[in-house]
């Protein structure tokens, strides 16, 4: 359906933008999935309090979503805004579901401090479809308090991933049933999220440059899989990371019982709501460096918008210093322009000015067929990870890759 839309799409957004006032008391329609719909509200209420324009959110079933634009692009009826995954960035913009905002853009006289790894994602053919609406980033979430119990300073996190892996045994020494470690095994959205920041962090890269082949068989994806094997086999992992698909994971870090384990940013206060003191550092690599997978949602103006002044106006607005600061930063939230990451909010909390500053130092993966191939359960990452780490690891990434390169490939 979205192949056979690209091209009406085209030729709709040629004539999408329509003269008229880019604050004119327009009506405009925001479709968003449920992951982000209290933030895309926030982004609406605010915008809607100072201009003529108002923009009405409309937020669907996570996995619902991707289904509710296709149809939607197929019958030329999509919104005057959607926002997406930012993996599923490329595929829309290729697509031709946003219309381009390329000169609009580059307009602006903060770009060059937009997070420069999610306007990767919506730029096609060297013009830009869409820009950033959330972020979230993946970070290294650690318990103060059996850091302390375990004789370690609970202000010094790892600087390496070999020395995560020490930390995480030595509170696993403590017994009863804490563990040292605990990670999504059986969830490849979990794993990539978090073990790629420690292959890219040590110069390694995952996918070439246009998305297009696997690089998951290098020496640096090898070392992080064995690492967490190792974790995992000698049971400083909580036993319960193996059959993680997501849903639980969060809960596993706020019942206090694990020492250190990567994941997103966004959970710090839910595990502080739960009384487990936590700390927050980057992820590293083998032997040092630090990265971070800049996630989050990108939006742009759907193809088919007749509203697409208006709808520039609004988006402009978002990646303001005002929305910046006032809608995401004072939420906790991470600025998705890099000028912005210390701010009258972020500086009462290290910790948040720690996760904002690694947008600049972070990577979101470009790939058209990025869903299928990694986010699918029944997609090649998934089996690859899963006998990198539980079973034949000598083949599993060998033979993953090989899988990988060929799902990114079709068409």
């Amino acid at each position: 359906m979205f192949a056979a839309a690209v091209l009406l799409l085209a030729t709709a957004a040629c004539g999408a933008d329509e003269p008229g006032a880019a604050d004119d008391g327009a009506t405009l329609t925001l479709w968003t999935r449920a992951a982000t719909e209290s933030v895309s509200k926030a982004y609406a209420e605010a915008y809607n309090a100072t201009h003529r324009n108002k923009v009405e959110v409309t937020a669907y079933p996570n996995e619902e979503y991707p289904a509710k634009l296709a149809s939607a692009a197929g019958a030329r009826s999509l919104p005057d805004l959607f926002a997406a995954d930012v993996v599923f960035a490329p595929q829309y913009a290729v697509q031709g579901l946003w219309a381009d905002v390329s000169d609009q853009f580059k307009s602006l006289p903060f770009k060059d401090s937009v997070a420069p790894s999610h306007v990767r994602a919506g730029t096609w053919e060297g013009r830009t479809f869409a820009v950033p609406h959330t972020i979230d980033l993946s970070v290294m979430l650690y318990n103060k308090d059996l850091y302390a119990k375990a004789g370690l300073d609970p202000e010094k996190p790892p600087r390496t991933l070999t020395e995560f892996a020490e930390h995480a045994r030595k509170i696993d020494k403590l017994g009863e049933d804490v563990h040292g470690t605990y990670f999504g095994g059986n969830c490849g959205g979990c794993v990539e999220f978090t073990f790629w920041p420690s292959v890219w962090a040590a110069g390694g890269e995952v996918l070439d440059a246009d998305g297009q082949s696997g690089r998951i068989d290098s020496p640096e994806m090898a070392a992080v899989f064995s690492l967490y094997r190792d974790l995992y086999d000698e049971g400083v992992a909580s036993p319960g990371s193996k059959g993680e698909q997501g849903p639980t994971w969060l809960g596993a870090l706020q019942s206090g019982k694990v020492g250190i384990a990567p994941g997103p940013s966004v959970w710090l206060d839910a595990i502080e709501s739960k009384g487990v003191k936590t700390g927050l550092a980057p992820i590293p690599g083998i032997v040092g460096g630090e990265s971070t997978f800049v996630g989050g949602d990108a939006i742009g103006i759907g193809a088919t918008s007749a509203k697409a002044v208006q709808a520039w106006d609004f988006l402009a607005w978002t990646l303001s210093d005002e929305a910046q600061v006032e809608v995401i930063a004072k939420r906790k939230g991470v600025p998705v322009r890099t000028d912005l990451a210390a701010n009258r909010y972020s500086s009462a909390d290290p910790r948040l000015v720690t996760a904002n500053g690694l947008v600049a130092k972070g990577k979101t993966p470009y790939a058209r067929n990025f869903n299928a191939t990694f986010n699918d359960p029944q997609g090649p990452w998934l089996t690859a990870v899963r006998g990198a780490l539980f079973g034949d690891a000598s083949r599993a990434l060998m033979n993953g890759n090989d899988a990988i390169t060929q799902s990114l490939r079709k068409e």
